[in-house]
């Protein structure tokens, strides 16, 4: 493991794999090295070409915190990391992270070129719209000390799980790693702001994003992550849309590493 210094002060941990070319991936919510093996099987995939970088995002894992969240704090980790690499990379994200990595490129940052694995967007009346008060019923669950209930929250009204299966979830193992971090999932709620209103996205936050853009969806997932995805390809207009044979939200590394790499070459 190895540690960066955010602009405020927050140690992100992080580990890399490979030699060449810089390639950092972007967990969505609850994810991080502890609990998803996924990044650093397609790091060891890549590694003959690529130094991947994969860390455990703000609050999450062996990183730290400082209040109170924005998103400008979270861009400024991704710099940092950036920064390690010591020159432009390649930004890869997962879900949420799909949408960190937009609001990096758009902010600025040296990025060469973005590939976005199904951004949960909904655009449409696929499935509900994520609640108004989504992130205030997720910081008060928090606050009155009911983790449980802020993570039951985000698979039911965000991740779109029947609350019966929730039931479940909560007895397996799987349970007690997504509280431990229940008070980070407001921060992707905050990253995903009004785009899970059902409603078009807004065409004025990405505008600035003038890299290569790789936007990706399995084509077995669900109906509403493919309509998303679409939308947030057809908005970019440096984006191509790349349908996965075979996947799901959970693609798996020896199909994604391949993928990563035909783009990355094509650059």
């Amino acid at each position: 493991m190895s540690t960066v210094k955010s602009a405020d002060g927050t140690t992100i941990a992080f580990d890399v794999i490979g030699e060449g070319r810089p390639l950092i991936m972007i967990d969505g919510a609850t994810a991080h090295r502890a609990v998803n093996p996924s990044n650093a099987e397609v790091a060891k995939l890549l590694s003959d070409e690529f130094r991947t970088y994969f860390y455990d995002r703000r609050g999450r894992g062996e990183s730290t915190d400082t209040k109170p969240y924005t998103i400008q704090r979270e861009i400024e980790d991704l710099a940092a990391l950036i920064e390690d690499a010591g020159e432009p990379a390649i930004v890869f994200g997962w879900s949420s992270g799909a949408l960190l990595a937009l609001d990096a490129a758009a902010a600025g940052l040296p990025i060469t070129a973005l590939a976005l694995f199904e951004p949960p967007v909904v655009v449409d009346d696929g499935r509900p719209p994520l609640p108004s008060d989504y992130v205030e019923r997720l910081e008060a669950s928090v606050a009155a000390g009911r983790p449980g209930d802020a993570a039951e929250l985000f698979m039911t009204a965000a991740a779109d799980i029947p609350a019966e299966f929730v039931a479940g979830i909560r007895q397996s193992p799987y349970w007690a790693p997504v509280e431990e971090i229940a008070g980070t999932i407001a921060y992707d709620g905050r990253i995903m702001g009004t785009t899970m209103s059902g409603n078009p996205l807004p065409t004025e936050r990405w505008a600035a994003v003038d890299v290569p853009v790789m936007v990706m969806h399995g084509d077995r997932t669900t109906p509403w992550l493919i309509t998303g995805t679409t939308a947030v390809a057809e908005l970019l207009p440096t984006a191509r849309l790349l349908p996965v044979e075979g996947e799901n939200h959970n693609v798996e590394p020896p199909v994604l590493a391949p993928v990563l790499r035909s783009f990355a070459q094509e650059l």
